[in-house]
């Protein structure tokens, strides 16, 4: 994002009011465009409100903005003294199309991102810096010659990294495939894009666990899917509520995250493994196993997926390096039949012509080496280290108004409020204290509960992040008197 610069001798409202002016005249703020408030832009610019009143002054007098009590201010129509002939209305066209925006909490949230350091994320999913294996990729990249052809490449994935990944799969996670039922892809998000893009039609009835990640993805939605939730308790989904489900709204997919379930943490037992897999074989359901939190088991074996216990070909088994490894990477894959196979790889291969070869070169030597194990349990050890660091400040800060599961794996912390909160003025309140965290309604849950990720924020803001999280909680109750 863009910022001025302070080292400028140009005052800041000027180099506001010349790059505000700049977007207009390449057309990114189009005629009738709403700017964002004085004090949102000060904010996000990191500069004094009166700052923002000196520029927006500024382009007021050229005639580039106007504002309207009850309207904001807005790109002139008129700018330049030009009325525009032919300027598409592009409002309309940006709340049109089928594929629906993220939710607000969720592009909130980003807003408090790409707003600096100075904000402790407990909200993002992904690894901090310090948690991937840069030092090995950096081996790879100086030892390795590259050699492959710089063309489009098959449409299932790279071969050499689909090989890899048929041991990678057998020896850590027991499950059995070959080169030809895998297809590689960008992450587990398209996976589950093409999924609800081309084996369900719009109006199909889909089972989701509740709560579940899957709530916070708009691509559901933006099939034509309805969504059935599944009530998760402490020993995962019950079987009897996928009969159910079926018997009311004729289900036709069930999605689960068995293993430290994203946002409880819940691993789903054994015994509701084997009845979950035996209903949905009896009705003909498949089953969308998400497994990206199995390696990261922290005192005992990583659980099985269901696809290991899968004889009949019912399970399509997601998974990605991007929770365990590095998500810069952007690799994931998919076992399924090959017929389903085919069917993703040729409607991928009409999305973009496949994937870059560099990631997928880089991942098939990575699966390869010796330093994978050696990283995992680096990570297992750093994780594990960051959620009892979590724990510890939260029964310390909020003995009282919070209660928690301790996961035993996986990147996140579900807790439960005591005396439940307004989650968009907890989620302002934590922005103005500069944390951030998830509120539970994100993932379909009733209000009164918050995820927190300990995978990125460094050890040593875990505490302080509490503490802010504690005042804005608090905060956030002192409102409601």
């Amino acid at each position: 994002m863009w910022k001025p610069d302070r080292t400028s001798k140009k005052p800041l409202y000027l180099q506001i009011s010349e790059h505000i002016e700049q977007r207009i005249s390449f057309g990114e703020l189009p005629p009738g465009s709403l700017l964002p408030s004085e004090r949102k832009l000060a904010e996000q610019l990191g500069v004094n409100r009166s700052t923002i009143v000196q520029a927006y002054e500024e382009l007021r007098a050229s005639g580039m903005i106007e504002s309207m009590t009850g309207s904001g201010t807005r790109v002139s129509k008129h700018k330049w003294g030009m009325a525009p002939k032919q300027t598409p209305n592009w409002n309309r066209y940006v709340e049109g199309g089928t594929f629906l925006p993220n939710l607000p909490f969720m592009r909130r949230i980003r807003e408090g991102i790409q707003r600096g350091d100075s904000f402790i994320n407990f909200a993002s999913g992904e690894l901090s810096p310090d948690l991937s294996p840069n030092d090995s990729i950096q081996a790879i990249l100086a030892n390795e010659p590259f050699r492959e052809p710089l063309n489009y490449g098959e449409p299932q994935g790279f071969l050499p990294l689909r090989i890899s990944l048929t041991s990678y799969l057998k020896e850590q996670r027991g499950i059995h495939a070959t080169d030809e039922s895998i297809l590689v892809t960008s992450g587990s998000q398209q996976s589950l894009y093409l999924i609800t893009q081309c084996l369900l039609s719009p109006g199909d009835a889909i089972a989701i666990e509740n709560p579940s990640y899957n709530y916070s993805l708009p691509m559901f939605q933006s099939a034509g899917l309805r969504l059935y939730g599944l009530p998760v308790d402490e020993y995962g989904v019950h079987p009897d509520d996928i009969r159910k489900l079926y018997l009311q709204h004729r289900i036709r997919m069930v999605f689960l995250n068995p293993n430290y379930q994203n946002p409880t943490g819940i691993v789903l037992s054994p015994e509701r493994r084997a009845a979950v897999l035996d209903v949905c074989e009896q009705l003909g359901i498949p089953i969308v196993e998400d497994d990206p939190f199995s390696l990261t088991s922290f005192d005992e074996p990583s659980p099985p997926p269901l696809k290991t216990m899968d004889r009949n070909g019912s399970v399509i088994y997601i998974g990605s390096l991007s929770k365990v490894a590095a998500s810069g990477l952007r690799i994931g894959w998919m076992v399924a039949p090959q017929s389903v196979i085919h069917r993703l790889a040729d409607a991928r291969l009409q999305m973009d012509f496949g994937l870059s070869i560099f990631p997928q070169w880089i991942a098939a030597h990575l699966l390869q080496s010796h330093e994978v194990d050696k990283h995992m349990q680096h990570l297992r050890a750093s994780l594990k280290r960051r959620r009892d660091l979590l724990v510890d400040a939260l029964r310390s800060e909020l003995p009282d108004l919070l209660s928690f599961e301790i996961p035993k794996g996986g990147l996140n912390l579900w807790c439960k409020l005591v005396e439940p909160a307004n989650d968009e003025h907890l989620l302002e309140n934590g922005i103005k204290r500069a944390v951030l965290f998830v509120p539970g309604s994100v993932y379909g849950s009733e209000a009164g509960y918050v995820r927190f990720s300990y995978a990125r924020p460094p050890e040593e803001d875990i505490e302080t992040g509490v503490l802010r999280f504690a005042e804005a909680l608090r905060a956030t109750y002192e409102r409601r008197i």
